[in-house]
């Protein structure tokens, strides 16, 4: 199980365009130069770039085909490798592991209020986040943890967030378990992973940041 990341940098931008824009499919490039500014641009590209590194340097996989399930969860065509991608303010994570898995990484953003979420807590979350001694490190726990399963269940937004309750790094949805990882990757931001297996618990999670001087 491997986590890739990388921060963006403006210096670097136009380089890394001109080396990874054809990384992938026609309808990528044209996402990548849709956006207006150049920090969503990168932030994309980057995603595409970390998969990239990390299934040919881990995997040994030098091509590779993203197709879409129905309910547009991605995977790799031909390949019983998984990913995930997630990135927020100026940070890009990427999962890859030998099982479906989930990632989100949030910026610790200070000015969040919390009780704006209210509607989509459980009593139970509502209370912990408000009696916590550090309510934006416990909002973006719980943020992390709901949407790394979410993305691990694939199921997106067709999932309410109050429909389940992690406890003790394990959920239940739909009768399916998942277990849940937090990783340390910044201190300006919170991560957590989530998968429908219990390897997650036990196996050791590699993880590097990727320099955008030497990619």
């Amino acid at each position: 199980m491997i986590i890739l990341y990388a921060f963006i940098e403006e210096e670097n931008h136009q380089d890394l365009l001109n080396r990874y824009l054809d990384i992938s499919t026609r309808e990528f490039k044209e996402k990548i130069l849709k956006y207006r500014r150049w920090e969503d641009a990168q932030l994309s590209l980057l995603g595409r770039i970390l998969l990239k590194h990390g299934l040919n340097t881990f995997y040994d996989i030098k091509n590779f085909e993203i197709c879409y399930h129905s309910d547009k969860k991605p995977f790799l065509e031909g390949n019983n490798i998984y990913f995930n991608i997630s990135h927020t303010s100026s940070l890009v994570t990427c999962i890859i592991a030998d099982f479906p898995i989930g990632i989100d990484v949030e910026f610790l953003d200070k000015k969040i209020n919390y009780l704006d979420f209210q509607p989509q807590m459980t009593f139970n979350e509502f209370y912990r986040i408000g009696n916590s001694k550090n309510i934006v490190q416990s909002f973006f726990s719980y943020w992390t943890e709901k949407e790394a399963v979410i993305k691990a269940h694939g199921k997106g937004l067709l999932i309410p967030l109050k429909s389940f309750e992690i406890s003790n790094n394990e959920c239940i949805i739909e009768n399916e378990k998942f277990y849940l990882k937090e990783i340390f990757i910044d201190k300006n931001y919170q991560c957590c992973i989530a998968a429908n297996s219990d390897k997650i618990k036990h196996e050791t999670v590699l993880l590097e940041q990727l320099n955008l001087n030497t990619l």
